[in-house]
């Protein structure tokens, strides 16, 4: 297990399948050495370094209305359609405290993935100690163009991990991690539209000061299709274990609770059926 490593991809609410896939290993006290993940993949890293089965749940089905993270009164106020605030302060300091103690006393490695809005290449990120360091991290690598605003970390400018890297497999491999398994938010064979066509949005909101930004958001579709060809390929091998979802996904921004309880429950299930397959994968 010491070169095994667990990659978790993003996709914002779709991220409910990974909390529950990862609820079932906390439950059956199972944790890798080695874990990186991207946007709601990389808060649910944290969650599983910081051992709390059904918090990442309770943040993401939310049956409180003055604790939702989307609302039209926060659009009104911050001009952005997420509440990062409520969810990278509140959320772990007040309403769904975070175990700082036990992620900061644990001997897992866990990475998270940004993209640097001046180089416009992904950062792997790590905190060891600072609580309000550590949720900056989670709140940079989750904070998509356009609805959120850019998070400053150590003075460097970051927008959401996905844009770069959305799914950190080649860099698990590159960080010695020979072992992994790959949780995907999006059914099998999915592929993003590779058109190629400018956005004259992102042109107009980062163009004149992050370019290499808007050249990677631009090249993003291509990047992750090629990553998922990658992916396919492994599976097939032998070299990796994937587990992805097997029914229709949620939206990004999903509010039907019924359908975000679905899908955890899903990937609960998930893991629970292939769970001595992995353990078997793990230990050949």
């Amino acid at each position: 297990m010491n070169r095994a490593g667990i990659v978790l991809e993003g996709g914002a609410n779709r991220g409910i399948f990974t909390a529950g896939l990862l609820d079932y290993l906390m439950e059956k006290d199972f944790y890798f050495p080695y874990v990186v993940g991207t946007s709601a993949g990389a808060c649910n890293a944290v969650g599983y370094v910081s051992r709390q089965p059904g918090r990442m749940k309770k943040c993401s089905i939310i049956t409180e209305k003055k604790y939702r993270y989307v609302s039209l009164h926060n659009t009104i106020k911050t001009h952005t359609i997420l509440d990062m605030d409520m969810m990278f302060q509140k959320y772990p300091d007040e309403i769904f405290p975070f175990d700082y103690d036990t992620y900061f006393k644990s001997d897992m490695q866990c990475e998270v993935v940004v993209t640097n809005c001046i180089t416009g290449k992904a950062e792997y990120l790590s905190e060891h100690s600072n609580k309000k360091r550590l949720m900056n991290i989670c709140r940079a690598s989750s904070s998509m163009p356009i609805f959120t605003k850019i998070v400053t970390v150590d003075g460097n400018p970051y927008l959401d991990g996905g844009i770069a890297d959305s799914v950190p497999i080649v860099h698990s491999l590159k960080t010695g991690h020979s072992r992994n398994v790959i949780v995907l938010t999006r059914n099998k064979g999915y592929r993003k539209d590779d058109s190629g066509k400018k956005s004259r949005i992102l042109q107009m909101t980062y163009g004149k000061t992050y370019p290499n930004l808007v050249k990677c958001m631009e090249n993003r579709a291509k990047i992750y299709n090629k990553t998922m060809d990658y992916i396919d390929k492994w599976e097939q091998e032998g070299k990796v274990f994937v587990i992805r979802p097997e029914i229709k996904p949620v939206g990004r921004i999903e509010r039907d609770l019924d359908r975000l309880e679905e899908f955890y429950q899903h990937g609960y299930d998930k893991m629970e059926e292939e769970f001595e397959r992995m353990k078997w994968f793990l230990n050949r």
